[in-house]
């Protein structure tokens, strides 16, 4: 039983240590124009819809109604948790403070929520089938870079240096170790609760994305470039995903 645990947890953390990959292709682009700023913002609005979109329908599958309910109170929290963090100067992520430190926050807070429905589940597949265990990790680690992408398309522009972003990428997955090792021990216990959880992720980023990122990418860029790269984000995740099933 051990060395399952160790194995499981290894695992999850590989996943959780391949969102910092995202952050990598920012080491190639050294200044953003306001209107690319408001690009990013919406190729990272396009990238989160799209995970979102796959967590409701892998949820549904499971178990809709509770699906449903984990959306509707995960949007809720973190427009909660928006209005809560809203003015406040005070707050300061890195190099980040104020409105800047607020988006920040929440764009982390609600990637590491998304977390830990993904470590529920990287824990649940190693208690059953081993092959549908790796397909699983190596599944959700492929899908944790554009996710970081994600998050680094937020914070770099605003001045985060790329290691820095990559790190946040990190921690904004480390729940993904942390919750499949009790996941993996508890399967009866935690198997009925994650289509609750995904639901509640997708909720929560579908809020950012709409809500935090494409209202800023709005006031950056054109209307036309915003909704082409949002697009861009949702077709690109998308097609990462239907491969990764392939």
């Amino acid at each position: 039983m051990t060395t399952s645990i160790g194995i499981v947890f290894l695992a999850a953390l590989v996943t959780a240590i391949a969102t910092g990959l995202g952050a990598l292709p920012f080491l190639f682009i050294k200044q953003m124009s306001r209107r690319w700023l408001g690009v990013s913002n919406g190729i990272a609005a396009g990238l989160m819809l799209g995970a979102s979109h796959a967590l409701i329908i892998e949820g549904s599958a499971i178990h809709a109604p509770w699906t449903v309910a984990g959306l509707v109170i995960g949007a809720l929290l973190v427009a909660a948790s928006f209005h809560l963090l809203q003015g406040r100067s005070d707050l300061h992520v890195g190099e980040l403070r104020g409105a800047g430190a607020s988006k920040a926050a929440l764009i982390v807070a609600v990637m590491t929520l998304h977390s830990m429905a993904e470590g529920i589940g990287v824990g649940v597949s190693f208690g059953g089938d081993e092959e549908l265990a790796t397909f699983v990790t190596g599944a959700i680690a492929v899908h944790n870079i554009p996710e970081g992408l994600a998050i680094s398309l937020v914070l770099i522009p605003q001045g985060v240096r790329v290691w820095k972003s990559a790190a946040w990428s990190i921690f904004s997955s480390m729940p993904q170790p942390l919750f499949a090792v009790p996941a993996f021990m508890f399967v009866a216990a935690f198997e009925p609760f994650l289509p609750f959880g995904l639901g509640f992720a997708a909720g929560a980023m579908i809020w950012v994305a709409v809500g935090e990122l494409l209202s800023d990418a709005f006031n950056d860029a054109p209307h036309s470039y915003v909704a082409t790269s949002v697009l861009f984000g949702l077709a690109a995740m998308m097609t990462f995903q239907i491969l990764l099933k392939s």
